[in-house]
């Protein structure tokens, strides 16, 4: 059996979407479905596909954070392989297939997906989040190939069930779970055809608080895994050196612009991030935050 848990937020206008680009596939297990989420308005939409499906169940998050209600559902999960996703974005239509075939090898523990704008490059923060997203699919790829491992994005990602039963709370679950994984001895692969569709920020104020506050959250990482041990491809040093596509990924005399000031807001957010966590030793916290121009 299949697990697939959808996490939300005071998502009721996108989670039926995220449902059923799952339920219209063809899904070659059996599978349960279970939204994970605080809020009512979440809760009756997923009541009317539980009326109609028995697959899909809801269960009540305390609103707590993302990472704790995590932690609550896993021990009650009855499938064998674990896929998560959130409520505001909907994955393609055979993704749930394209991760189960990298589960054929025994030797795999955790499989991500493929995060895919749903922004084009016409505007400024389109072309940030395509940039981005570019980078981060050539960097999987690349260490996958290299050291049999990647960082998962939490957008869609699954595991093995039963590895790993907990984890903590004050790291970002997509990061810490991996490393766990990887040094028990899986491989983490990556899934590129398992696409998952994302809508990013539209302004300045709402880039900064969401870059800021999930780079803190993979920082974090330190505390619990000795990174000697386990490859790493988001770092400041990677970064600069090797994880931009500065002078390549531009086609237009605009978007060299675009790819300058986005080298410059990532400095400025690794700048903050050390200062919030060197400084001030202000680490990140797990707690459900809205980013607006995300919805």
């Amino acid at each position: 059996m299949i697990s697939i848990v959808i996490t939300s937020f005071n998502e009721p206008k996108t989670v039926g979407k995220a449902i059923d680009s799952f339920l219209s596939q063809k899904i070659r297990k059996k599978f349960e479905l279970i939204v994970v989420a605080p809020d009512k308005g979440t809760e009756d939409i997923v009541r009317r596909f539980s009326q109609k499906n028995k697959q899909v169940r809801y269960f009540k998050d305390p609103g707590k954070g993302k990472s704790y209600a995590l932690n609550l559902i896993i021990p009650k999960l009855r499938g064998e392989i674990l896929v998560f996703t959130d409520g505001d974005l909907f994955v393609s239509r055979n993704s749930l297939n394209e991760i189960l075939k990298k589960f054929e090898d025994p030797r795999v523990g955790c499989v991500s997906a493929r995060p895919v704008p749903m922004e084009d490059k016409k505007t400024k923060y389109g072309y940030f989040a395509n940039f981005l997203f570019d980078s981060a699919h050539k960097l999987r790829k690349k260490s996958e190939n290299k050291f049999g491992f990647v960082e998962c994005s939490g957008y869609l990602w699954a595991f093995r069930n039963n590895v790993i039963t907990s984890f903590p709370v004050d790291v970002a679950e997509d990061t810490i779970v991996p490393c766990l994984f990887y040094l028990k001895g899986y491989k983490i692969a990556y899934a590129p055809k398992a696409e998952v569709y994302v809508k990013n920020v539209t302004n300045l104020k709402d880039w900064l608080k969401q870059k800021i506050r999930t780079t803190k959250a993979h920082e974090t990482l330190l505390k619990y895994v000795d990174v000697k041990r386990v490859p790493r491809s988001k770092s400041f040093l990677n970064e600069l050196f090797g994880g931009f596509y500065l002078f390549t990924y531009p086609k237009k005399i605009r978007e060299v612009f675009w790819t300058l000031d986005l080298f410059f807001l990532r400095l400025y957010m690794w700048v903050a991030v050390f200062y919030h966590t060197k400084i001030k030793k202000k680490r990140y916290s797990d707690a459900w935050e809205r980013i607006n121009s995300t919805k």
